[in-house]
């Protein structure tokens, strides 16, 4: 696996929330690790509840000797609730804060998937790109019950209403896909300064049209920019 990680402001935003994480080396008993969060609540409360979160799971995982990758993430994703659950509570000015979380970890041909919130990962092969993760939203599930077509979702209102994030008290719910991985085949997760900028087809072009993740990843940030770059964009790009 070959990786490239970048976040940027944006346009529109004072502060960069997200918080970007990769690594193509194992790390713990992981054999590479992929993570995009996107921070909320405030300013302040946003930067910590990313990094925190990020920084909880790699600690986590390079403290995980035993196998199974998706019991590893599970457990690195708990943790990570629990410390930024645990920093709120200890700042009345952090009350509320939260992140959400898309994080893969390649295994043997497979990539195994989490996430909470309405950050993504997709996988680009030669002929299209596949969204593998579910967004956590409230427009999204409006979709999901037929209450709204996919088209009045993209610039609904209340787009960014999520329903799951990290630093919610009580047990978290993650999402976890297991995706089978052909050579050649890229992931790309990114937050929704992304993915509601960028049409998906678009996303494809760009990527394939480069030569490395570096220029894809950099021309996918200079689009999202060009469309207005109302959010923090970050983008994680993983060829396999």
């Amino acid at each position: 696996m070959e990786s490239y990680a970048q976040t940027d402001v944006g346009l529109k935003r004072n502060s960069n929330q997200d918080f970007v994480y990769a690594s193509d080396h194992r790390i713990g008993a992981l054999e590479g690790l992929l993570i995009v969060a996107d921070g909320m609540g405030g300013q302040a409360a946003g930067d910590l509840a990313s990094r925190l979160c990020v920084e909880a799971m790699v600690d986590t995982i390079e403290g995980c000797a035993g196998p199974g990758t998706v019991k590893i993430l599970s457990k690195a994703i708990r943790a990570a609730n629990r410390a930024v659950v645990q920093r709120a509570g200890s700042d009345p000015q952090l009350e509320g804060m939260g992140t959400t979380l898309v994080a893969a970890a390649p295994d043997h041909g497979s990539l195994y998937v989490a996430n909470v919130g309405d950050s993504r990962l997709y996988i680009l092969d030669d002929d299209r790109i596949e969204q593998i993760t579910h967004d956590h939203s409230l427009v999204e599930e409006m979709v999901r019950a037929g209450k709204l077509r996919p088209d009045q979702a993209r610039n609904h209102p209340k787009k960014n209403i999520i329903t799951r994030a990290i630093g919610e008290d009580g047990e978290i719910q993650i999402d976890f896909f297991d995706v089978a991985l052909n050579r050649g085949d890229i992931a790309l997760l990114c937050s929704d300064g992304l993915s509601n900028m960028v049409e998906d087809e678009q996303i494809f072009r760009i990527v394939r049209s480069c030569q490395d993740l570096q220029e894809a990843g950099k021309k996918l940030i200079d689009a999202a920019n060009r469309a207005g770059g109302k959010d923090n964009i970050s983008v994680v790009l993983a060829r396999f």
